[in-house]
């Protein structure tokens, strides 16, 4: 119904939405199909489900269900309602991922055979995401930008546009390998990691980030994947502490979102372990001359919406490494409550934890001018 997406006329006739009738996860014709709303994208039609947006109306809704924007609780996708349930939740200021046709770091972009249009959607969505978004919230909503996945030096010069104007967080794969992308460990992105850290741009990796997640067999209950939905953040973080990029970039911080972070000090353990007593095969110590932990502390985030396990483990998992988030619409959400369930959570930790978990992590992590 509208093509005016993103805020750039230059993609209008190439992003539209269109409301339609739909069943199950897709668009259908049948007799009773709700109506729901599909975002038209080059030669890609995308169905808007329930799982995006569900708080409000739409919690109890099945996750692949079709929606439309008027099922939605209008926080999801219209900035003054959203920044008054920020206010109503005592959130101060989060970063807001693409989940919906973007994705969670723009592989719909990369995606498409039309590479200039690709780039000139990842554009398109970066401005609206700063000067609409964002600008008008006075640093409540904080940016979080795409990059051109398939060129690593425009996805450097889109960094750098986007730190000119204060941006300091980018979305990036968590394993970009599953993508048909290089890995980490071929060199390929180095250019992007000197531009992060010479920017202080944090790498923002969110779990499904890789267009896949784990699990145990196909027939598996979906529980299982939810359970297991960490794993793809500990392989990446195996592949930053032991590629040696943490070594080679000494500025460069990344961050892990909604991975949760019980799991990270076995990890951390586990990683020191095999490095010393594996180094005669492996031949790690060539490469990170440091044991792999001591390239954690201060620089790589986890970031979580629940996890007593983890917040009970701070001596290893890092009292500075770690950042509380909301999951403001998705399904894991402490929202309307947060506030009440942040001071529960923290109810055994001293005033310094509870400010570094909830706030000043995120600053430092950020960049941010809270003073």
């Amino acid at each position: 119904m509208s093509a005016d997406v993103f805020g750039a006329s230059s993609v209008k006739v190439a992003v539209e939405v269109v409301r339609t009738p739909g069943s199950g996860s897709s668009v259908a014709d049948a007799p009773g199909a709700r109506w729901c709303d599909l975002w038209l994208y080059d030669d890609l039609e995308w169905v808007f489900p329930a799982a995006m947006a569900a708080v409000g109306p739409l919690r109890e809704v099945e996750a692949s269900t079709p929606v439309a924007y008027d099922d939605m609780l209008p926080g999801c996708y219209d900035q003054a309602a959203r920044l008054a349930d920020m206010d109503a939740n005592h959130v101060d200021a989060a970063i807001c991922f693409p989940n919906t046709l973007t994705r969670f770091c723009g592989q719909t972009f990369y995606e498409t055979p039309d590479k200039d249009l690709g780039l000139a959607c990842v554009k398109a969505y970066n401005d609206w995401m700063v000067e609409e978004w964002c600008d008008p919230s006075i640093g409540i909503n904080i940016p979080l930008c795409i990059i051109p996945l398939w060129d690593v030096e425009l996805a450097g010069k889109e960094i750098q546009r986007n730190a000119a104007r204060g941006v300091r967080a980018v979305c990036f794969s968590e394993l970009p390998t599953r993508l048909d992308l290089p890995s980490i460990h071929t060199g390929y992105w180095d250019p992007m990691f000197a531009t992060c850290a010479e920017t202080g741009t944090t790498v923002c990796m969110h779990v499904g980030s890789s267009s896949t997640d784990p699990f145990s067999s196909e027939d598996a209950p979906k529980g299982v994947g939810g359970m297991v939905g960490f794993n793809n953040s500990m392989a990446s973080l195996g592949d930053y502490l032991f590629s040696g990029k943490m070594a080679q970039f000494p500025k460069l911080k990344i961050a892990y979102s909604e991975g949760q972070i019980g799991w990270i000090p076995y990890a951390l353990e586990r990683a020191d372990t095999v490095w010393d007593k594996h180094d005669a095969w492996q031949k790690s110590k060539a490469r990170i001359p440091e044991p792999p932990s001591s390239y954690y502390y201060g620089r790589i985030y986890g970031c979580f919406t629940a996890d007593h396990h983890g917040l009970h483990s701070l001596a290893e998992v890092g009292p500075n490494n770690i950042c509380f988030e909301v999951d403001y619409p998705h399904t894991d959400t402490t929202w309307p409550n947060s506030k009440a369930y942040a001071e529960k959570m923290l109810a055994d930790f001293d005033e310094k934890v509870a400010y570094d978990v909830l706030r000043g992590n995120a600053i430092r992590m950020l960049e941010l001018d809270r003073s």
